[in-house]
């Protein structure tokens, strides 16, 4: 296959009439000639932004003339030469292989500085060979580069889809053939292209290595990745984090076994704890009124504490506490919002006590890659692995870095006395993996990887972070010019440096003092754990930190379906926050965009614009809005949230005692014996649930199978129906919670749990 990778003169002559300029056209017009393209340009323009066109290069040609010297002397610090050298540190601070050639007249070594030269892959002197010659030379060294580009998966499959061989495996499509015999087939393939259907191949490939046993050009993949990554072992997997967390576990968790999980987990591992039958005991996070989840306070690490907990756990009566161990600890690193822990402190409170520590780090792939992060993460380089306790780090690639959907991996750090068995792990992952993998997931882990090699993914993860705190400045400012009448702030240490990314200080969360006050989460422990800065949490007015509402309030729900229609999408929508992230795929136009469409969304507030004007399509699916004004219907729902104190009766409910009445394998499996009830929302108190109740936002389950309906999740399930019946449109989504419409019309919500 043919890729467009230019290779870019820059040479302030190149449209020029002299010598100069026809000497370096001669030499694009032969490169052209070879089959390559050529893009000339006269200058560097900003510097940054041009640098980061070395990604859509081949090869850079730099033009140096004899006049830019302005004597025969030796003096490196001309105004050609400081702007050579700013240029190639630019380009450089993101790929440190591509080609760049310097073209001039007479100068030669003797004129460069050292480290300039360096970093150069030749000189070309006008006038020297011909220019059919040099642009083989110089071709030559674009192919060597792109070659090594390729990863070790990508290349094989560039290499398989270019072989054009005739397969009879599956899938069924050949190919895409098969798209091609029908109109919409037709349609279908020319939105997805010849590559990928061609690259959508079976198993049974052997020049593609097999994943399944982690061989060939895949096996080589994955051990590239751990290298990256600074893991002794990596497993791609093609079914997201959800999937790789239940391989973990079923790796290292039998049934009755004792775990220790964080409650603020992703549903996957409360399915895993089903799925092995093991004996969970929980950590509690910590949240503030905004809904926002904090850490789980460090002192809830420490073993006296565990123990304490499993001594507690009316699953495990008469137990000694001291001899059940648990089998691994699974923590949530980073928080949906944010939050971070430092994974070092947790190692040393642990190793030796759970020998497998799991840190489910489906939003933190990015950390390793930036110095900013420190010991924030699980595994970087030059840190000292635990004596006897395996670490895993469970990640989702297609989250902040460039993989597609379900691109997820296992990393594995083995201990100072203990190597992972790859065979006996492979039993668990061959038990959760498909037997037909899509291949673009693979070659998506395969190339997000090798993104991420510095120093190209250390200048990635700066630019995220640029990039946000960029937003937070700007609304900051936004904020300072409108003075008491803007409203929409970022959450977040109230010291923000004036330009730069500062220092990661900054963002280390306070227990106590002046810096402790923004967060909300109570007094923590010093240095244990951060915000991370691309996760943004923007706030709306109506309601503060603790948990008091105002007169007035514009619940974030309305915000974020005002923004969908201006073509603004964000990730999390809480009651007066919503969710934004800055991945390595950001860009200035889209957080701009935000910024603006804030600014309508307060001018249309401001003259209570009607809802039908604003908000059209939604006004199509819900006519009694139509007449409503904005102003006017952000106080409707704001006046409810208000009467019910949702912010204190969410954060309660999360924070109250849960009973666990029977195992979570054991309840759920009444389900597959139909030894279920549904119950109706008001006789809820008291009943054993046999599914995960799980409200969206934040999207953390409530609720697990075997677990006690109290009175404050009752309340609130009393409330998201109220609330629905009054609101349709805004309704809180549970899942979990049954909806059905009965023979008079009346919509009535229920729960499955275990037959009395």
């Amino acid at each position: 296959m043919k890729f467009r990778f230019p290779i870019i003169i820059i040479d302030e002559d190149f449209r020029s009439e002299n010598i100069s300029g026809s000497g370096i056209r001669d030499l694009a017009e032969a490169i052209e000639n070879e089959g390559m393209e050529v893009i000339g340009l006269t200058s560097y323009g900003d510097l940054t932004s041009f640098a980061q066109q070395a990604s859509r290069a081949s090869t850079f040609i730099v033009s140096i003339d004899d006049e830019e010297f302005v004597s025969d002397s030796e003096d490196h610090d001309l105004p050609a030469l400081n702007n050579l050298r700013a240029f190639i540190t630019e380009v450089r601070k993101r790929n440190e292989d591509i080609p760049i050639f310097l073209y001039g007249e007479t100068r030669t070594s003797r004129h460069m500085p050292n480290d300039i030269l360096r970093e150069l892959h030749g000189f070309i002197h006008m006038n020297e060979d011909t220019p059919e010659f040099v642009a083989r030379h110089i071709i030559r060294e674009a192919k060597v580069y792109l070659e090594g580009v390729q990863p070790p998966f990508f290349k094989a499959l560039l290499d398989y889809a270019e072989d054009g061989s005739y397969s009879w495996h599956c899938p069924g499509h050949s190919g895409g053939v098969a798209f091609l015999k029908s109109p919409v087939g037709q349609m279908y393939h020319q939105f997805y292209g010849e590559n990928m259907l061609r690259a959508d191949v079976c198993n049974a490939v052997e020049e593609l290595g097999q994943l399944l046993d982690h061989n060939g050009a895949i096996g080589e993949s994955e051990r590239n990745a751990a290298r990256i990554f600074n893991a002794d072992h990596c497993f791609f997997v093609t079914n997201g984090t959800s999937t790789s967390n239940k391989m973990v576990w079923h790796h290292t968790v039998a049934p009755d076994d004792v775990v220790v999980v964080d409650r603020n987990c992703h549903k996957s591992v409360l399915h895993a704890i089903i799925m092995t039958g093991a004996v969970p005991v929980f950590l509690k996070p910590t949240r503030n009124h905004y809904g926002i989840i904090g850490p789980i306070p460090q002192s809830e690490f420490e073993p006296a504490a565990i123990q304490a907990k499993i001594k507690a756990n009316p699953l495990l009566k008469g137990v000694n506490p001291k001899k059940a161990i648990p089998r691994v600890l699974t923590l949530t690193q980073s928080t949906y919002d944010g939050v971070l822990y430092n994974t070092e402190t947790i190692k040393q409170l642990l190793d030796g006590y759970i020998p497998n520590l799991h840190f489910d780090e489906a939003w933190l792939p990015h950390a390793a890659f930036h110095p900013f992060y420190g010991t924030y993460h699980a595994m970087g380089k030059k840190r000292h692995r635990p004596v006897h306790s395996m670490v895993y780090s469970t990640q989702s690639i297609h989250k902040l870095l460039a993989g597609i959907s379900q691109a997820s991996h296992v990393l594995v750090q083995d201990s100072q006395k203990n190597k992972l068995d790859r065979h006996l792990f492979n039993e668990a992952y061959l038990m959760h993996t498909s037997t037909s993998p899509q291949y673009s997931i693979i070659a998506s882990c395969d190339v997000a990887a090798a993104m991420m090699e510095p120093p190209s993914g250390t200048a990635l993860v700066e630019e995220s972070i640029a990039e946000a705190l960029d937003f937070r400045r700007a609304m900051r400012k936004v904020d300072e010019e409108y003075g008491k009448d803007w409203w929409f702030k970022v959450w977040g240490p109230d010291d923000l440096v004036d330009d730069g990314i500062g220092r990661a200080d900054s963002w280390v969360i306070k227990g106590t003092g002046k810096t402790s006050k923004w967060h909300g989460f109570g007094k923590l422990a010093d240095g244990f754990n951060m915000l991370d800065p691309i996760k943004a949490t923007i706030v709306t007015p109506g309601l503060d930190l603790d948990g008091k509402f105002d007169n007035a309030g514009i619940p974030a729900s309305i915000v974020t379906k005002f923004l969908a229609e201006h073509g603004v999408i964000v990730e999390k929508t809480g009651l007066y926050s919503f969710f934004i992230m800055f991945t390595i795929g950001i860009t200035k136009g889209r957080w701009n965009s935000l910024l603006t469409a804030l600014q309508q969304f307060k001018d249309d507030y401001d003259r209570n614009q009607p809802m039908w004007r604003i908000l059209p399509e939604f006004c199509q699916k819900h006519k009694k809005y139509e007449r409503m004004g904005l102003r006017d219907l952000c106080q409707h729902v704001h006046t409810l949230y208000a009467k019910y104190d949702i912010a204190r009766l969410t954060t309660e409910m999360y924070l109250s005692d849960l009973t666990p009445a029977m195992k979570p394998s054991d309840a759920y499996g009444q389900i597959a014996r139909r030894n279920t009830e549904r119950v109706p929302v008001d006789a809820l108190e008291g009943r054993i649930t046999t599914s995960l109740l799980t409200p969206y936002p934040p999207g953390i389950p409530l609720l697990v199978p075997g677990e006690v309906f109290n009175k404050k999740i009752v309340d609130y399930l009393k409330f998201a129906r109220e609330f629905n019946l009054q609101c349709p449109g805004f309704e809180t989504d549970i899942h979990g919670m049954v909806e059905e419409v009965g023979d008079d019309g009346v919509k009535r919500y229920f729960a499955d749990c275990v037959k009395q």
